[in-house]
């Protein structure tokens, strides 16, 4: 659906490959700074530039989904949809006479005149068809009617970077001011659908207490760029040895400049962009199998910390929060996610939903190098480049007076606290889970 809404998008001038297309995405509350919307527009605007210079044949088309205020659609927008549709109807009605003749010349059993299978009404359909493509204009960037289209931050930076989504542009910007729903005239699909359908979260955000979106890329099997002012690239860089292995990729703006830290994301988006395909599905295969770091069981247990330390530090005088170290642990259980990993010569898909350029002939080779692809290997490999996490201290929330229910807080079940009483380490994992 989205390779059908920018087809639609940017009629009469649809002269990139959408087999070599790029999406990328941005989504989130409408805060410029703080979601890194501005970084992300300037390191477009320099992937634009080397991509132009190298003579590249990728296409990269940006969405920026970000609530803001408008008052209708893009008249020019529904226009291109309906442009679409309209030639969608066309070629179906001239493949249907194409074909009734071909069957009918067929049936008597012999070979049709291909001269004579279109008549002149044909001809006239076809060509009114393609000069409804025609267009002058360049494709808007903005979905919608802005309020305050001439003070919008992202629009102001566009006009001054220069993406107008030209012909000469291999870089596309689509600013969709609103949150993505199946019942959209202009782009009916669910946010989930969405981002399944891209090939990277882009969320470079200035100040993120944890970041939910680029955790959803991950379950998901989306690679992503986040930050190391997020708590959720933290937690990547802890728990991971080399996260951009794995499809996460660490924005450094803690330590660098602004201008470095847009010159680090160039380098992300342009390394993306240089990737095979067959790169890229071991890539989500590797993001995907990340979902257990994700996961509640292990997620909990600080959520349940967290609140322990509260309760000490609220009621003082009835609680105390006393640090217990974890026992001994040398492994961590990283096992395989609950769907098969699939392996690429095989052209499966652990996502239920996978990108159309993500698909791999069924009869093609191995690999471009010559070389199978080892499921297991990797996985393997994965395991043990995944580092052994340090479980956080035990809460033991205790009531001061012996004996006494006054001032009681139920802290709820002391074993979601406790760790393994047996480490596990990534072979006894992987060999429970055959079991």
């Amino acid at each position: 659906r989205i390779q059908e809404f920018v087809r639609g998008h940017f009629y009469g001038h649809l002269d990139f490959n959408l087999d070599k297309t790029l999406y990328f995405f941005i989504a989130g509350r409408y805060e410029f700074s703080n979601k890194g919307a501005d970084v992300f527009l300037e390191a477009l605007a320099r992937l634009n530039y080397l991509l132009r210079v190298n003579g590249s044949e990728q296409t990269v088309v940006a969405f920026f989904i970000m609530p803001a205020r408008t008052n209708n659609f893009n008249v020019e927008t529904l226009k291109g949809q309906a442009v679409r549709k309209q030639l969608w109807d066309t070629a179906n009605t001239v493949k249907e006479k194409f074909g009734r003749k071909l069957y009918e010349s067929l049936l008597v059993g012999s070979l049709p005149d291909m001269n004579k299978m279109l008549d002149k009404e044909d001809f006239t359909m076809m060509k009114r068809a393609i000069f409804a493509t025609q267009r002058q204009s360049f494709p808007p960037v903005c979905t919608h009617n802005m309020l305050d289209d001439s003070s919008d931050p992202i629009l102001t930076t566009i006009r001054r970077i220069g993406l107008f989504n030209s012909s000469a542009d291999r870089v596309k910007v689509i600013f969709h001011p609103e949150f993505l729903s199946s019942t959209s005239p202009l782009l009916p699909v669910d946010y989930e659908e969405f981002v399944r359908g891209c090939h990277l979260g882009v969320f470079p955000s200035y100040y993120e207490p944890w970041g939910y979106t680029p955790a959803e890329c991950t379950v998901m099997g989306i690679p992503s760029i986040s930050t190391n002012l997020s708590g959720f690239g933290c937690f990547m860089e802890e728990h991971i040895a080399d996260p951009s292995a794995y499809g996460i990729y660490i924005l450094d703006r803690r330590f660098r400049s602004l201008d470095d830290s847009c010159s680090q994301l160039t380098s992300f988006l342009y390394s993306f962009c240089q990737q095979s395909r067959r790169q890229r599905i071991i890539q989500r295969n590797r993001t995907e199998r990340l979902s257990d770091l994700l996961d509640w069981k292990y997620l909990g247990r600080y959520y349940m910390s967290a609140r322990h330390m509260a309760l000490a530090k609220a009621f003082p005088e009835h609680f105390t929060y006393e640090p217990h170290e974890a026992d001994a642990t040398q492994g961590y259980r990283y096992p395989r996610p609950a769907s098969v990993p699939p392996s690429p010569s095989l052209s499966r898909h652990s996502s239920p939903h996978q990108s159309e350029d993500e698909e791999e002939p069924r009869d093609g080779p191995p690999d471009e190098d010559g070389e199978r692809y080892d499921e297991d290997e990797e996985a393997a490999k994965d395991r043990r480049n995944i580092r052994a996490p340090e479980w956080p201290r035990r809460a033991s929330c205790t009531s001061s007076t012996s004996g006494s229910k006054r001032g009681s807080v139920d802290t709820g079940p002391s074993s979601s606290l406790s760790t393994p009483s047996e480490p596990l380490s990534p072979a006894s994992s992987l060999g429970e889970e055959r079991n």
